[in-house]
This record gives C-alpha cells, sequence and structure tokens, in this order.
C-alpha cells in the first residue's frame, strides 16, 4: 500500500525547514538584482537531512521513506527561495552521481566535496549521447586526458570538483560515454565565466573548458574500464543517475509553485474572494476556478513525484516514472506560476512581490536533467515498446 502520510517526526522536519525557508525569502531579491554577490554566513546551510533528522529525534519505523521525504524537503527548501537555498548549500548534482555510481573509495574522497555535472555542451543539450568531449586513456602514465568544452554546469563557480561526462570512443556511440572525477584546480581544468540567465540568477551557474587535463585513472566514476561496444548498458548505467535526479527536480519546481499558490491565495483572501471547496467549481467564481484548477494541477504533479521515489524506496524500477513526473511537472510549475500572474494581474508582474521571480525561477525546471519533450520520448518509447531507432 502506497501512503504518505507524514509522521509526527517527519512534521518535525518540515517544521524546522519552513523557518530556514523563511530566511532564504527574505534575501531572494537582492541576489536575484546582485547575482556576482554571496550570501552572508547567517543565512542556513540547505538542510544535511540525515544530520537533522538526527538532531530532531532519529528516524523510526512510522516515518516515510528516505526517497519521499527526500523529494519532499527539496519542496520545502524551494518554497522559500531556490536560488537562494542552492547558493548556501552544499552538495551538487555530482554528488547525485557518486552515490549512484561510485565506487566505496570514491566516496571516502570525494564524498565531504560540493560537485557539479558537466553534460551539456555548445553541440549537445538535451541528447547526452552526443557528447563530444573526449577521455583517452594515457596507459603509460595511468592518468585519463580529457579535452572538451561544457556550458550551462549548476553550481559551477562554488563546485570544489565535477562529474563529467566524456566519451573514451566516439565510433561506440552511446556505450562510450563515461563519467570522470575532476578537482577544481586541476592543470588543463578552467572555468571560463559565469553564465546569465533568465532566473536562478543567484545560483552560480559557469562555462568549463578541458584542455589535456590529466586525471588519475581512478577517477572514472565506478571503476569499470570495460571496452565499449555499440548497444552495451555502460550508457544506461550513467544514466540510472537521473532516475532520482529527475523527480528531485521536479520537487524544486513544485515547491516554487507552492509558494505562487500561497502567495496568491493569500492576497485573493484580503481582496475578499471565496474559495469554496464545497459546491463545485461551477458554482464558483471564475477567479477561485481558475485557482482551484491550478491547485489540482499541482497536486497531481506532487503525486507523480512521491511515486517515483516511493518506487526507488522499495528497490523497484522508476525509470519510467521519473520521466513521467519531470515531464509533468515541469509543465505544471509554468502553468501554476503564470496562472498566479494572470490572477493577480499588475501585482503579479511587480518586481514588489517575489511571484515573478518565482515564475523565472521555475523555468529551469523544465530543462533540468532532460527537457519535458525528451521525457515525453522516453515515456512514449517505454510504453509503446519503441527502440530509440523507431521514435525519436
Amino acid at each position: 500500500m502506497i501512503d504518505f502520510e507524514l509522521s509526527d517526526n517527519d512534521k518535525k522536519v518540515f517544521d524546522h525547514l519552513r523557518q530556514e525557508a523563511l530566511v532564504c525569502r527574505n534575501y531572494a531579491r537582492h541576489y536575484d538584482e546582485n547575482e556576482h554577490e554571496f550570501p552572508p554566513d547567517e543565512l542556513p546551510e540547505a538542510a544535511d537531512f540525515p544530520s537533522l533528522l538526527k538532531v530532531l529525534g532519529g528516524r523510526t519505523e512510522d516515518d516515510t521513506g528516505m526517497g519521499v521525504l527526500s523529494m519532499l524537503i527539496s519542496q520545502a527548501q524551494t518554497w522559500g527561495d531556490y536560488s537562494v537555498r542552492m547558493r548556501r548549500g552544499s552538495g551538487g548534482l555530482g554528488n547525485a552521481a557518486l552515490r549512484a555510481a561510485g565506487t566505496p573509495a570514491q566516496h571516502e574522497k570525494w564524498g565531504d566535496l560540493t560537485l557539479a555535472m558537466a553534460i551539456t555542451e555548445p553541440g549537445c543539450g538535451s541528447d547526452p549521447s552526443l557528447v563530444a568531449t573526449t577521455a583517452v586513456l594515457d596507459e603509460d602514465a595511468g592518468e585519463w586526458v580529457i579535452n572538451g568544452e561544457k556550458i550551462f554546469v549548476t553550481t559551477g563557480c562554488r563546485a570544489e570538483g565535477v562529474v563529467i561526462w566524456a566519451t573514451i570512443d566516439k565510433s561506440a556511440g552511446r556505450a562510450g560515454i563515461k563519467s570522470f572525477l575532476v578537482e577544481k584546480g586541476t592543470p588543463g581544468f578552467v572555468v571560463a565565466h559565469k553564465e546569465k540567465k533568465l532566473g536562478i540568477r543567484a545560483d552560480d551557474t559557469a562555462a568549463y573548458v578541458f584542455t589535456d587535463c590529466r586525471i588519475p585513472r581512478e577517477n572514472l566514476l565506478g571503476g569499470k574500464e570495460e571496452i565499449p561496444k555499440a548497444g552495451s548498458g555502460g550508457f544506461k548505467g550513467v544514466m540510472k543517475t537521473f532516475n532520482m535526479t529527475r523527480p528531485a527536480v521536479a520537487a524544486i519546481g513544485l515547491g516554487i509553485a507552492e509558494a505562487a499558490l500561497d502567495f496568491t491565495r493569500e492576497q485573493l483572501e484580503q481582496a475578499d474572494v471565496t474559495i469554496d471547496y464545497g459546491p463545485g467549481m461551477p458554482n464558483q467564481s471564475a477567479v477561485a476556478q481558475k485557482f482551484q484548477e491550478l491547485e489540482a494541477s499541482y497536486e497531481a504533479a506532487v503525486l507523480t513525484v512521491l511515486r517515483a521515489a516511493w518506487l526507488a524506496d522499495h528497490g523497484k524500477p522508476n525509470n519510467l516514472e521519473s520521466s513521467i513526473c519531470k515531464a509533468k511537472a515541469g509543465s505544471a510549475v509554468r502553468e501554476v506560476t503564470q496562472g498566479c500572474i494572470e490572477i493577480l494581474g499588475p501585482m503579479g508582474v511587480s518586481r514588489d512581490h517575489l511571484l515573478e521571480k518565482w515564475f523565472r525561477d521555475c523555468r529551469i525546471t523544465d530543462i533540468y536533467e532532460g527537457t519535458g519533450q525528451i521525457q515525453n520520448l522516453i515515456i512514449a518509447r517505454t510504453i509503446l515498446g519503441y527502440t530509440r531507432k523507431d521514435l525519436k
């Protein structure tokens, strides 16, 4: 039986997170307009939730599964402000890849570092199989030599290292794609510049250049150096990282959408607009009906995220469900934030409030970890039994 009811212990966690989130919200406008600055030390760090849970009483058998809980925590944190929270937090997308595929030795060496993940290139966006960055093994030196360029690397400036995707054999196609751990300061690894973006301005996004960058042989993520063959499972293994990061990105967007709904509800209440959940939508005002439609879209997206995480908690495959929740949430957060702006009119686009910022910030959640269009392709291929060649 699937049950997402929170335990008393979990509710303590979320009360604590909401307090932290409101602190971050106080700084949201400033760092949106002054993205070159870093928030001061008094801002709370993004919660290391295992430590947080220990402080608040540990875990009990009645508590929510850790996968589901991590999604709810991500949503609770971004309800305050996404980009300020990310700017202060430790850990990055590369840490998720390390947890999913790293060896025990790699976990020990790299686990305490903040790791970015570098996939996107000037000629490779939504389709990571087109990665052109190369990694060539120098057998005599026992080193990999990396050459290439990466763009739109999340947390790219403050990260202490990166998990970079590169091909060790272009002729093998997707099977030749591997991931490598590279530490900042390694000769040949340059942070070229900080990207300027529509939203999430306080969260640093960088471009990387690798020129004859040499790293130890053991920095191959997972440590497996098998010769790639077309159709082999190497690329699929790397892609499994997304089975939890896609739900996490969806949860991030839904935290922003929830903030937009809460703000809009407060403004409607102040304007004496009644939202009555009893008589049904046909008996509501047009504004109340529109708001309830936005709420329904939000709640449906939340359930898809929790289901994907619940499957992971129980050791079940969730590749399809991860794409479903990412596609659903990516469209829902756009619909919700834009719909809230339409309901509130001039107040919605005013810089006196954060709603317009949340509208800009949430756009990235449909792009991170594969765009909505890519997720729809994955969903269709899986449900209909098509191969990549059959359906592009």
